[in-house]
């Protein structure tokens, strides 16, 4: 594996750069945005790479549970800052969402087709949890914004279906299809064309390591696998706890307002 030197990294900060001055040759406005996010990269990825290292050496599954638990409340709370705002419940469903689908997907991989031994190795479950709870935070954000901007835009047509007899799912259910389709798209266009058009980021990771091509292309086959079905549990459960919130014991559909700050005095 060749290791780029300090000097091919300066280099590669050059990238930015270029990007850097081409957006304010351009005045685009995105001068400041480019910088922070160089610097941010930068520190945060030479953290966890230093963090990480300390984890797999010491090989403590409570350790490995802490860092698992806290991508899972990360996750959670940049998919809900990302749906809606007003729905004051919906952090604990968006965390189940990615709780239930990640631990269904994890443990079904981690028992059933690698059989990691121990089984909560963290140099696997660490980086396989990570790719498999950043496709559910994007299809949860993805499925939930759709559902709940769908609610607020349609209220006389989901209201018309109630009073027709039908029950708060039946009424919903277009805009709750639709809405996890649109939050799996991202995951069936990969899957259309994974080898063909796109190399993913774990068989480039793994080809560049030295690894043979073909066991860097059987992992991205069950890494795509992985993520379909996260995904898809993560959609089903958000958009399900969603669509709790905007109806009544008595089956009337309500709009769900935020709940008033106290402002000390």
């Amino acid at each position: 594996m060749i290791t780029p030197s300090a000097i091919g990294m300066l280099w590669a900060v050059g990238l930015m750069a270029i990007a850097i001055g081409l957006s304010s040759w351009q005045r685009l406005g995105l001068t400041q945005t480019l910088a922070i996010a160089t610097f941010r990269t930068i520190a945060q990825l030479l953290f966890i790479g230093v963090f990480l290292s300390a984890i797999f050496a010491s090989r403590q599954p409570l350790a490995v549970f802490a860092v698992l638990f806290v991508m899972v409340a990360i996750a959670s709370v940049v998919a809900r800052s990302r749906i809606d705002k007003e729905l004051p419940k919906l952090l604990k469903w968006v965390w189940l969402a990615i709780f239930t689908s990640g631990l269904v997907t994890m443990l079904y991989v981690t028992l059933l087709v690698v059989q990691l031994d121990p089984w909560y190795d963290p140099r696997y479950l660490i980086p396989l949890s990570g790719i498999v709870l950043g496709n559910a935070m994007t299809a949860a954000s993805i499925s939930g914004e759709r559902l709940v901007s769908a609610l607020r835009n349609n209220r006389i047509e989901i209201e018309t279906h109630l009073s027709l007899g039908a029950t708060p799912a039946q009424a919903i259910a277009t805009y709750r299809r639709a809405a996890i389709k649109a939050g799996l798209i991202p995951t069936i266009n990969a899957m259309m064309v994974v080898g063909l058009v796109t190399l993913p980021g774990a068989i480039t990771g793994q080809i560049l390591a030295g690894a043979d091509p073909l066991v860097a292309a059987i992992y991205q086959i069950l890494i795509m696998f992985m993520l379909a079905l996260a995904n898809l549990i993560a959609a089903l459960v958000v958009t399900y706890g969603i669509s709790r919130q905007f109806f009544t014991p008595a089956m009337q559909l309500v709009i769900p307002q935020s709940q008033p700050r106290v402002r000390s005095v």
